[in-house]
C-alpha cells in the first residue's frame, strides 16, 4: 500500500472497495459505454520498438489490445488499485503477455517512472477513462505530459461534455456516473490547450458520439 500522502491512500482504499467485486465483470460491462477506446488505441502508432505507457491501466484490457495492434511496442501500465493490478496480471498471464507488458503500482499524479520501469519518458502515453476518476485530474494530466518523450505523444479518451446530448439524458448520465465516483472533466479541452502552449505541443481534440466522448492527442516536436 502506498503511504505517499493521506489523500492517495484514501483514494486507493476507495478504488479497491469499488473494484473488489466489479473487477471480475469490469471488461464485460464497460465495453458498452466506454466509447472510443479502440479508436484511440489504433491511433497510437508508436515507432518500431517504441514504448507505450498507460496511466490507470485497470484490468489491462487496453494494454492487451495495444499489444495486438502494435506487436513491436514495449508496453507498461500503472494503476493505484492493487486489486485491479492483480486482475491485470491474471489477464496478461491468460494472454501470454506477462513478459511483454510490465505493470506497477503508482499514483497517477506523482509516480516515478525511473524507479518503476528504469526509464524517464515514453514514446506514447495514454489515459483511457481514468482522468474522470482522479480528483486531481489536472495534476495527473500534467504529469502524463511530462512523461512524453521528444517526438512522442499523449493520447486521452474519456467522457465528453455531453452538451449535444438531450438534457434529461445528460443529467441522468452524470448522476449514474457519480455512483461510481466518475466526474467528467468538463474543461478538459481548455486544460489540454494550456498544456499544449506550455510545452509546446500540437493538440488534436474532438468529441465523437454527439459529445458523449472526448478524444484527444498532444504531439511533441521531434529532434
Amino acid at each position: 500500500m502506498s503511504h505517499e500522502n493521506p489523500s492517495t491512500e484514501a483514494m486507493q482504499i476507495r478504488l479497491d472497495a469499488n473494484y473488489r467485486l466489479q473487477r471480475h465483470v469490469y471488461d464485460l460491462t464497460r465495453k458498452y459505454y466506454l466509447l472510443g477506446r479502440d479508436q484511440m488505441l489504433e491511433r497510437l502508432q508508436p515507432p518500431r520498438r517504441g514504448t507505450v505507457l498507460e496511466i490507470g491501466c485497470g484490468t489491462a484490457r487496453n494494454l492487451i489490445r495495444a499489444a495486438e495492434l502494435h506487436p513491436d511496442a514495449d508496453l507498461f501500465g500503472v494503476d493505484l488499485s492493487p486489486m485491479m493490478l492483480e486482475a491485470a496480471e491474471r489477464s496478461l498471464a491468460r494472454e501470454g503477455l506477462r513478459g511483454r507488458v510490465r505493470l506497477a503500482h503508482g499514483d497517477a499524479t506523482s509516480f516515478d517512472p525511473q524507479a518503476l520501469f528504469s526509464r524517464g519518458a515514453f514514446d506514447r502515453v495514454f489515459l483511457s477513462y481514468s482522468l474522470s476518476m482522479i480528483p486531481e485530474w489536472r495534476a495527473a494530466l500534467a504529469h502524463a505530459v511530462s512523461l512524453v518523450a521528444q517526438g512522442g505523444a499523449l493520447h486521452v479518451v474519456d467522457f465528453g461534455r455531453f452538451d449535444a446530448l438531450p438534457t434529461p439524458f445528460a443529467a441522468l448520465l452524470r448522476s449514474w456516473l457519480g455512483q461510481f465516483h466518475v466526474t467528467p472533466c468538463g474543461d478538459l479541452e481548455s486544460e489540454l490547450r494550456r498544456l499544449a502552449v506550455e510545452r509546446p505541443m500540437t493538440l488534436t481534440f474532438e468529441q465523437p458520439f454527439r459529445t458523449y466522448a472526448a478524444l484527444a492527442s498532444l504531439a511533441a516536436a521531434g529532434r
